[in-house]
């Protein structure tokens, strides 16, 4: 048996058939269990690890269905619409989910409906049963109010007024029922009998293509399983051709033979169709897991899921049927070091709207950065003025993450460049000055209250010895006698 703790009181929470046989019930105090029959055997519940082997087992069952759902902490739903046919039909798909299960060392009962509240029903009070549709009504009118899925205090209340049967309350006025007793009760009727409609809502994401392998033979290698990869991207390919879209995030998924379920993911920075490039992604992950993938007694069906895809762009090629693509080319480099390594292990500045240098760029993961566009092809216009060429400011090659402070013993005007100044311990001489460059502060984002960040005058600096650097003065010279003395910062450093 197993027990948990309710009310400062250790009862019953599960039991298997011989303690029922017992005449021990779910919910009766563990003392009194005891007193009854000492030799009883109790472990207390964990219930995180039964949602952990109930979501185990959820992730096996999608060998039959990418519809699946947990219900409440001992049961799952499949929708299985349109997958009975792929294993010999409803009954041999039932016997065989059971059999499985048995292997597995788990008792278990299923029930197969046109309605979830149905099938529902069956599973748990029939066992194993084949529910046809239209026999609803008459599968669930001997049964106790439990089976329509209503809370507890809503059977006690039906209960006192005599109706103990689904039977009893669905030949009972509906007017006075819902009056009552809620509109559940009339919701949980209507869906189990099919006049309303119940979804079955999926704990994943179903993929819009899949392509699959059930083995014969399980297979253990990885050299085995990436030969099944390149032939499950050649079909996936066809697929993707016919809708004009290309994968970005694809899924392996490896059933292993004993229940255990393996999902691999690996994203691409660009729409990807190609299984030959499929197969080198999926290589570099395995090769980075491969240590943490369990074959057991091997794989007995291999999954290869599209999540999401994206429109694929045709690019024209040469004579020779290559395209000169550079982008393409570290794309795909860009994917395999992720695939390998992590998602953040390659990293793309992007440019950011703001004049601020330090705002100016920022780094994203790569598959999240834009991509370059290709300009559209078409006539030109004639120009009757030649363009006008703007030259951006020049910029250092290394911007400081953060600027550094530096000391200037004097310049030669209060507005001028320093004359020399120390920096890291150091004292450079300025031999030549460029500037200044003034940026003020962002008002437009600064925060109600926020003090104004002062301006700042930028100037490109040549020491004696030839190295340029960008430093700038931080505020501005005031003839207030409290007024702070501007501060100098090194920004970046030229080649």
């Amino acid at each position: 048996m197993i027990s948990h703790r309710d009310n400062n009181t250790q009862r019953i929470a599960a039991l298997d058939e011989r303690a029922e046989a017992l005449k021990l019930k779910r919910g009766m105090g563990i003392a009194d269990a005891r007193a009854m029959h000492p030799m009883i055997d109790v472990v207390e519940a964990d219930p995180e690890a039964d949602r952990r082997l109930l979501e185990g087992l959820a992730d096996w069952c999608d060998r039959y269905t990418p519809l699946v759902a947990i219900d409440a902490e001992d049961g799952l739903f499949l929708d299985v619409t349109g997958c009975t046919h792929l294993f010999s039909g409803e009954r041999a798909m039932q016997d065989e989910i059971l059999t499985r299960f048995f292997q597995q060392g788990f008792d278990v009962r299923a029930g197969l409906a046109s309605t979830p509240g149905a099938a529902w029903a069956a599973a748990r009070f029939h066992g194993n049963r084949i529910v046809a549709l239209g026999e609803e009504e008459a599968l669930l009118a001997p049964l106790p109010l439990s089976a329509l899925r209503i809370a507890p205090e809503t059977r006690t209340l039906l209960e006192s007024v005599g109706l103990r049967t689904a039977g009893a309350v669905m030949a009972a006025p509906r007017a006075p029922l819902a009056r009552r007793f809620g509109a559940t009760l009339l919701l949980r009727l209507d869906q189990a009998l099919g006049r309303l409609d119940e979804a079955v809502s999926p704990r994943l994401p179903v993929a819009p293509l899949s392509v699959e392998r059930h083995l014969a033979e399980p297979v253990m290698l990885t050299d085995d399983i990436e030969r099944l990869i390149s032939r499950l991207a050649v079909a996936l390919k066809t697929d993707l051709e016919r809708r004009g879209e290309g994968a970005r995030t694809l899924a392996l998924l490896l059933f292993r033979v004993d229940g255990a379920v393996s999902r691999i993911a690996v994203g691409t920075s660009r729409p990807m169709r190609e299984p030959r490039l499929i197969q080198r992604l999926f290589h570099e992950r395995l090769t980075a897991l491969e240590q943490n993938i369990d074959a057991g007694f091997g794989f007995d069906l291999v999954r290869l899921s599209v999540l999401s895809v994206a429109a694929f762009d045709l690019v024209q090629g040469d004579l020779t049927g290559e395209a000169d693509d550079e982008d393409a080319d570290i794309a795909l480099f860009a994917d395999r070091v992720r695939a390998r390594l992590d998602e953040a292990a390659v990293l793309k500045p992007v440019i950011v709207e703001s004049h601020l240098p330090e705002r100016a760029v920022k780094t994203v993961p790569f598959a999240e950065a834009p991509q370059r566009r290709a300009p559209a092809a078409g006539r030109a216009t004639p120009r009757t003025t030649p363009p006008m060429t703007i030259y951006p400011p020049e910029r250092p090659v290394r911007l400081f993450r953060s600027p550094e402070p530096i000391e200037v013993p004097a310049t030669e005007i209060p507005e001028g460049p320093p004359m020399n100044f120390r920096w890291r311990r150091a004292l450079y001489r300025v031999a030549r000055a460029e500037g200044p460059e003034r940026i003020a502060a962002e008002w437009w984002r600064q925060l109600p209250g926020e003090e104004e960040a002062p301006t700042r005058d930028y100037y490109r600096i040549e020491d004696s010895e030839g190295r340029r650097y960008w430093l700038y003065r931080q505020g501005l010279y005031s003839s207030a006698p409290q007024a702070a003395p501007p501060r100098w910062y090194m920004h970046g450093v030229f080649a």
